[in-house]
């Protein structure tokens, strides 16, 4: 029956036109805001620059990343979880996103109980909603290959490179890890006073990251809790990263500076992160909120009358 419905889904996906007028919910999981948009129900097509347009606070809605639910390729998935920044790109992976939008599939009846099985662009997902409405993500393992985020090196346990910011050359140290996107992750001594949008940014744009990185400041307080902020490709520094955190803890636990259980601190609240090493899942749990309802006309896109 699931995949009789998954081959409708697609289907309409093929049939659909681009629609003027479209109905959005704006979420969050812990001030990482996101507008989420239901293209199974309400079928529309949207190009880059529209993306862009809709994520301007000043002219459209706003948000860190635009989520889009579709009907899955792949026969064991429910859903397609698409992402895209507010810069239009679109990227792999939003823990924080997979969140939402659990809690939106969930509270719409899309799928009447959890675990819910979501395809990204490359990972499949498993979502579950505990009793307490916290959602549990099972993020899938983490990878660290230069090849799997990508990173122009050779394999080491970590890097080193010199990087240009605020004026001076700073020599810095970060772990690669990949949690379906990429991250660099760096261990600092004050969180609060890291440069993390100037160095942030132009880690980001080094060679070396041929696709662009998230950067992490992580500051270990002790074997049990990080204070962490994430610079993210294509929207900044961000209240809270889901797969930031993953990666951070991740490049914890593999260094040996902590526990397999930890709580992430981030700008917009705690994530409960838990790793049991190499060949096992990496699981987050945190909240997810809905914060308004609403419709939106599309832009026309450029050069058409749509």
């Amino acid at each position: 029956m699931a995949d009789t419905r998954n081959r409708q889904r697609r289907h309409n996906r093929g049939q659909r036109q681009t629609s003027s007028r479209l109905p959005f919910t704006k979420m969050h999981g812990l001030g990482n805001d996101f507008v989420v948009i239901d293209l199974i129900s309400h079928p529309a097509s949207l190009s880059s620059e529209q993306i862009r347009e809709l994520g301007n606070r000043h002219r459209g809605i706003g948000f860190d990343q635009l989520l889009m639910i579709d009907a899955p390729n792949r026969p064991d998935a429910d859903f397609l979880y698409r992402i895209f920044n507010a810069d239009g790109s679109e990227v792999e992976h939003c823990g924080n996103g997979a969140r939402c939008f659990a809690k939106y599939v969930l509270d719409r009846g899309l799928i009447a109980n959890s675990p819910i099985h979501v395809e990204t662009a490359n990972r499949l997902l498993t979502l579950h909603r505990n009793t307490d409405g916290q959602v549990q993500v099972d993020m899938g393992e983490p990878e660290f290959t230069p090849a799997s985020l990508p990173l122009d090196a050779q394999q080491q346990d970590s890097y080193q490179t010199t990087v240009n910011a605020d004026g001076s050359d700073h020599l810095i140290e970060f772990y690669a890890v990949s949690m379906g996107n990429p991250h660099a992750v760096l261990v600092v001594s004050d969180c609060e006073n890291a440069p993390v949008k100037s160095l942030g940014a132009r880690i980001g744009k080094l060679p070396l990251f041929p696709q662009g990185v998230n950067v992490g400041f992580m500051e270990i307080q002790d074997r049990n809790h990080i204070r962490l902020r994430v610079f993210e490709r294509g929207a900044g520094e961000t209240e809270a990263c889901g797969t930031g955190a993953c990666a951070a803890v991740v490049a914890g636990i593999k260094a040996g500076l902590l526990n397999n259980t930890v709580t992430a601190t981030l700008n917009g609240g705690q994530l409960q992160i838990n790793w049991q090493g190499e060949g096992h899942p990496v699981l987050m749990t945190g909240p997810a909120a809905t914060v308004f309802e609403g419709h939106i006309t599309l832009p026309k896109r450029a050069g058409t009358g749509e």
